[in-house]
């Protein structure tokens, strides 16, 4: 094995997507994912028992889909990574059983990464130079975190994170407000784009002075959801028409403004002039632009991976099994389960 350009086949199945993905060093070979979004669709949010089950059905296609694409062979692979955690605890299962077989029975080394320094793991395969130390945004569906990364594969900070809804669960709960499908976040951003986003000043949650001393980096989405919904409610009971597109546009412009402006203000006091975006919200088109612009006016690099690596997905994975590799980092033991609550500051399980 070239410690330097190993060959990694990563696996990732925390939450609803399936991903299977293969890396030689920080070159991408294979990125499949298998998403389960349709069949939660109808009940608006994922469902846990669906997602470990739809994992189940979805892993070994995309399995062959991966080494198909990469052009390898299971026996061709020097390493095998697999997401232990945070997530979904069925769904964690799975993968990491499959991570299991798949190492045992092959004879190669397993290596259980952290699910969120995943996220930072994919702009390894920008195919620029990533330095560090950077501050990682990672926001989607499950995980709002601000993170101080001074080294990949060593040293990760949790600087804030969300104190009740996550951004992405957030989108979605506004989105049922507004009778909009599952998932809300391209549903919103649909909408937002015909809207105005100054038309109703939603509060920005944990913004204030009052909040700055225990809440600096911290986010919270559940008063923003319920001023949406009070606000909804007022409008339909006094006979009005809801505004959809302000109110979406408006709602979408709260949780970026606060987004941003604690990530910027992360990078500003921490002296990092370097800001990493990672997770599937940051699809949202708003949210890559006002990051471009304030980013732009503090002098700070802005890096957002392909949206393809920015969503839950496996070449993330093996993209930082194949760091831990690189920096000589020991194989995991086997002895390792499934951790829904993982911290973000244990790399490696």
């Amino acid at each position: 094995m070239s410690a330097a350009e190993p060959l990694v086949l990563g696996i990732e199945t925390s939450c609803d997507e399936t991903g299977v993905g293969i890396v030689r060093g920080t070159t991408l070979l294979a990125n499949v994912i298998a998403s389960s979004m349709d069949e939660h669709a109808r009940y608006g949010g994922v469902v846990p028992e669906i997602a470990a089950r739809a994992h189940l059905e979805a892993l070994t296609p995309a399995l062959t889909a991966a080494l198909a694409e990469a052009n390898v062979s299971l026996q061709d692979l020097d390493a095998i990574a697999v997401t232990s955690g945070p997530g979904l605890s069925g769904a964690l299962m799975v993968g990491v059983a499959a991570a299991k077989a798949l190492a045992l029975s092959l004879g190669k080394p397993l290596y259980a990464v952290n699910h969120l320094v995943g996220h930072v793991g994919a702009d390894v395969l920008s195919g620029e130079d990533v330095e560090y130390p950077t501050i990682a945004l990672l926001v989607s569906g499950g995980h709002t975190s601000l993170l101080l990364v001074r080294d990949l594969v060593s040293d990760v900070e949790l600087l804030g994170e969300t104190i009740d809804d996550a951004a992405g669960e957030a989108f979605d709960k506004v989105a049922r407000l507004l009778g909009l499908p599952y998932p809300g976040g391209p549903q919103i951003d649909r909408v937002a784009a015909a809207g105005d986003p100054a038309a109703i000043r939603f509060p920005r949650g944990l913004s204030q002075p009052k909040d700055m001393d225990k809440h600096r980096y911290d986010f919270s989405f559940s008063g923003l959801k319920t001023a949406v919904a009070r606000w909804v409610e007022r409008a339909r009971d006094a006979g009005e028409e809801v505004p959809i597109a302000d109110v979406a546009a408006s709602f979408r412009e709260a949780v970026t403004d606060v987004l941003l402006t604690k990530a910027v203000a992360a990078c500003n006091e921490r002296g990092v002039p370097r800001l990493l975006l990672g997770g599937g919200v940051v699809a949202n088109a708003r949210v890559r632009e006002v990051a471009a612009e304030r980013c732009a006016a503090a002098g700070i690099e802005l890096r957002i991976p392909p949206l393809s690596l920015c969503t839950d997905n496996g070449a993330m994975i093996a993209a930082l099994g194949a760091q831990l590799i690189a920096s000589g980092h020991a194989p995991s033991d086997l002895s390792f389960g499934a951790d829904s609550t993982l911290p973000v500051t244990v790399i490696q399980a």
